[in-house]
């Protein structure tokens, strides 16, 4: 009997030796594949059972916003049933049982519950034509930008979608009649009392003020009192005076572009008081003081064309937020980058619909332990959450899909 135990233990010991053995074949194979070694850097696996199903036959449409409030509850926008396909609101099309789009504004809870949802169009505001980002502030309000052709306008509302305020209004600088006998839509980054198609709004608790990423129409950064919407200051790439003229392609090895291009995607405030700013399409952060003094820019994936790579930002949450996070929605990844350097160091994520891979990965936020969460526009249309597991060793450059681990 003490021989057989000897032998069973032998053979676990074995077992456990040629696994630990192929995981380290594996990881080399991986890490060679990325250029070679590997770094220290934030983990995350994806929870493919967060957030649970949605009651109603409810579906999202293109998830275009998300953020996480001080209660780690989870609050997202998409573009519900406008951008949903005849074949998937069959409850509105009275065609079949299944499904219709869920309201604009969901509220999660940590466990993936859905909270409460709501959205307009309402009485006493403009809903806009499509509306695009959403941020909680320090006093509980929540911010709702658009980035449809009439969409000059910022909306408040409480918790409970309640309006509150309305900043600007919506149709404002259109341009002559089109062939089609529509009316067209020209930028005008020195408006100071309306907005050109906002992509993200980040409030900043300490001087309650609001920066604009403004946006897909205009080329600026916006700052707005975060009580009165009036308008405080603004400045575009470089901290100059925004200019709207065409600036073109994009060209990867040409001159640092002297303007930011359409659109600028987020303007997020880290807690030293920078403000970082996703020049999209110029595939690149810039960073700046709050009065718009420019600081210094990095770039991100900087061959990407089209629809560029720096597409929204998430600081980390140790008190030195020395990691960004940043969606990039045309690579279909996260991008792990050093605040200080603005040098990337790591990423994760992959093509595909599978949890943990990405369609357009549109929006990033970060909850109080660290777990990231996602969405997806495009045909992505939907949340994900990625669960932060420490600082440890990946491979340098892409990890692929963090799938959880036995």
């Amino acid at each position: 009997m003490r021989r057989r135990t000897l032998l069973v233990g032998a053979i676990f010991v074995a077992v456990f030796g040629v696994l630990a053995v192929t995981s380290l074949v594996l990881e080399q194979t991986v890490a060679a594949q990325n250029g070679g070694g590997t770094v220290r850097a934030p983990r995350f696996e994806v929870d493919p059972l967060w957030p649970k199903p949605l009651p109603n036959h409810w579906i999202l449409g293109s998830a275009i916003g998300v953020w996480v409030d001080e209660r780690d509850h989870v609050w997202i926008i998409h573009r519900s049933s406008a951008t949903l396909d005849n074949n998937e609101k069959g409850v509105e099309l009275k065609t079949a049982e299944c499904c219709a789009g869920a309201p604009p504004v969901l509220e999660f809870d940590p466990a993936g519950n859905l909270v409460q949802s709501w959205g307009g169009p309402g009485q006493g505001y403009e809903w806009p034509q499509s509306n695009h980002g959403i941020f909680l502030d320090h006093k509980g309000n929540v911010w709702i930008g658009g980035n449809g052709a009439g969409d000059s306008h910022i909306l408040k509302f409480t918790r409970t979608g309640k309006f509150i305020a309305q900043y600007g209004k919506a149709g404002v600088h259109k341009g002559p009649t089109n062939a089609e006998g529509l009316s067209t839509y020209a930028g005008d980054s020195n408006d100071q009392q309306n907005f050109g198609r906002v992509a993200k709004i980040f409030v900043d608790p300490r001087d309650n003020e609001a920066y604009i990423a403004d946006g897909y129409m205009n080329k600026r950064v916006a700052v707005l009192d975060g009580d009165t919407g009036r308008m405080k200051r603004y400045w575009g790439a470089f901290g100059n005076k925004p200019d709207d003229r065409n600036a073109g392609p994009y060209n990867p090895d040409g001159p640092s572009p002297q303007q930011f291009r359409n659109p600028v995607h987020c303007a997020d405030v880290s807690n030293d008081g920078f403000v970082y700013v996703c020049d999209r399409a110029n595939d690149r952060l810039q960073v700046f003081r709050k009065d718009g003094t420019f600081v210094k820019e990095g770039f991100i994936a900087k061959r990407t064309l089209a629809s560029g790579s720096v597409w929204d930002i998430a600081f980390s949450r140790d008190p030195e937020q020395r990691y960004l996070f940043v969606a990039d929605g045309m690579n279909s990844k996260v991008h792990v980058v050093l605040r200080d350097t603005l040098e990337e160091v790591a990423s994760f994520g992959d093509g595909g619909r599978q949890p943990g891979q990405f369609y357009g990965v549109h929006s990033i936020a970060i909850d109080s332990k660290g777990n990231l969460y996602t969405t997806e526009t495009w045909e992505g249309k939907r949340l994900q959450k990625f669960v932060y597991r420490g600082i440890g060793t990946v491979p340098r450059q892409s990890q692929g899909v963090v799938w959880p681990r036995t």
